[in-house]
C-alpha cells in the first residue's frame, strides 16, 4: 500500500526557513497580543485622567512628579511614550501580516511582547491605587520581559526595513525607556518610604545609580552591537533628569552634570560598538 508525504504546507511539518505552517496556536498568539496592547492603551489614557484617574505625576501623593527625588526625569522626558505606544500599534498590525504569522521571529517574541503590555497597564494601575512599592515589582517585572526580548531579537537580523523599525526600533525604545524608568521609580518608592540614604549625600546615590544606567547602556550596546534604539531612549531620558536638575525646583548641578555624562556615555558606547560590528561584517 502506497504511503502518503506530508505536504510542505502541514502545521506540524517545519519549512526549510524554520516555519511552520499558520496554525491555532499563532492565531491565539495574535489575537493575545492585539487585545494586550487594546489594554495597555486604555492603561495609558487612565494614566493621562481622561477617564477620571489621576495623572501619574499627581498620583501616590507626587511620589514620581518631575521633582519628587534627584533621578525624576524633566516632564518632557515621558512624550516618548508616545512614540513607544505608536510603534506597539505598529507592531500589533504588523504580527497579523501573512508573512509574520508563523515567522520565527514572532512566534519567539510575541507572547514575551503581550506580557509586557499587561505589565504596563499594570504599573499604571498600581500607580493609581497609590502603590509606590508595587509600581517598582511590576516595572521590575517589565524590565526583566524586555531584557529577554532584547536578547531574543538581537540573535538575528529583521527581514525587512519595516521590522527593523516595527520590531527593533521599537522594542528597543521600550527597554531603554524602562531602564531610566525603573531608576526613577525606584527612587521615589524608597524617598516615599522615608529611606535616608544612610546619611549619605542623596547626590552621591543619584551618582552611583546614573553610573550604573550608564554601565548598563554600555552592556546593551555591546550585546547588541550598537543597536541605536535602547541607546537613544536611554540616553533621552538621562538628558532629561539632567535637565530637570538645572530647571526644576530641585536643583543640583552636579546630579545634572553626572546625567550628561552618563548619556554620552552611553552614546559613545554604542557608536563604537556599531562601528565596530560594521567592520566585522
Amino acid at each position: 500500500m502506497a504511503t502518503s508525504t506530508p505536504s510542505a504546507s502541514s502545521p506540524s511539518e517545519p519549512s526549510a526557513d524554520g516555519r511552520t505552517g499558520f496554525g491555532r496556536r499563532d492565531l491565539i498568539r495574535q489575537l493575545t497580543v492585539t487585545a494586550s496592547f487594546i489594554l495597555c492603551i486604555i492603561g495609558s489614557v487612565i494614566g493621562v485622567g481622561v477617564f477620571g484617574g489621576t495623572r501619574i505625576a499627581e498620583a501616590a501623593g507626587g511620589a514620581l512628579s518631575a521633582d519628587a527625588t534627584f533621578l525624576a526625569p524633566a516632564s518632557p522626558a515621558f512624550s516618548i511614550w508616545s512614540v513607544i505606544y505608536t510603534g506597539l500599534g505598529a507592531y500589533t498590525v504588523y504580527q497579523w501580516l501573512p508573512s509574520q504569522r508563523s515567522a520565527p521571529r514572532q512566534r519567539s517574541l510575541g507572547w514575551l511582547v503581550a506580557v509586557s503590555m499587561l505589565l504596563n497597564a499594570a504599573w499604571i494601575l498600581s500607580v493609581q491605587a497609590g502603590s509606590v512599592p508595587l509600581s517598582v515589582a511590576v516595572i521590575a517585572a517589565l524590565l526583566v520581559t524586555l531584557a529577554i526580548v532584547f536578547k531574543r531579537y538581537s540573535r538575528s537580523r529583521p527581514d525587512s526595513w519595516l521590522g527593523a523599525i516595527v520590531v527593533d526600533g521599537t522594542l528597543g525604545l521600550y527597554l531603554g525607556w524602562v531602564c531610566v524608568a525603573i531608576c526613577a521609580n525606584i527612587a521615589s518608592a524608597l524617598t516615599a518610604g522615608g529611606f535616608d540614604g544612610f546619611g549619605l549625600d542623596p547626590v552621591l546615590w543619584a551618582g552611583i545609580v546614573l553610573a550604573a544606567a550608564a554601565a548598563v547602556g554600555i552592556g546593551l550596546a555591546v550585546y547588541g552591537r550598537g543597536r541605536l534604539a535602547p541607546a537613544a531612549a536611554l540616553a533621552w531620558g538621562l538628558s532629561w533628569i539632567a535637565v530637570s536638575r538645572v530647571t526644576g525646583e530641585l536643583v543640583s548641578t552636579a546630579t545634572a552634570v553626572l546625567a550628561a555624562a552618563a548619556a554620552a556615555v552611553v552614546v559613545i558606547a554604542t557608536v563604537a560598538a556599531r562601528v565596530a560590528a560594521v567592520r566585522r561584517g
